[in-house]
């Protein structure tokens, strides 16, 4: 059984960083594709970033040069590293091990299809 856990959500000001991190267990880490989904208005789904078991990265628009996915392989361990943070990017972070189908809901009802999700991790950006 897939488990997710994520870590380092907090409180910053404006501007300020933050480091998420993520580890789990039943699964093949470097033959998995990693991501962070956050919430949306009208419960739904984002994804923030994610990163391929082959390494290649992706960001969304609105994260893209502020934001830096990365994974240790050795450590089983995946990072997101948040700088510039903006008061629009407070929200529930969750750590997933990527599926073929799209969340629609955040957190989804059950895993499956839509990979396998974590408990989430809060992150709060004040003015």
């Amino acid at each position: 059984e897939v488990q997710l856990v994520e870590s380092g959500g907090g409180s910053v000001q404006a501007g300020g960083s933050l480091r998420l991190s993520c580890t789990g267990s039943g699964f093949t880490f470097d033959d998995s594709d990693k991501g962070w989904y956050r919430r949306a208005p009208g419960n739904e789904c984002e994804l923030v970033s994610s990163i391929s078991r082959h390494g290649t990265p992706y960001y969304s628009n609105s994260v893209k040069g502020r934001f830096t996915i990365s994974q240790d392989n050795a450590k089983k361990m995946v990072y997101l590293q948040m700088n510039s943070l903006k008061p629009e990017d407070t929200d529930l972070y969750y750590c997933v091990v990527l599926g073929w189908g799209k969340p629609d809901s955040c957190p989804p009802s059950s895993n499956g299809a839509v990979g396998y999700w974590g408990q989430g991790t809060q992150v709060t950006v004040s003015s």
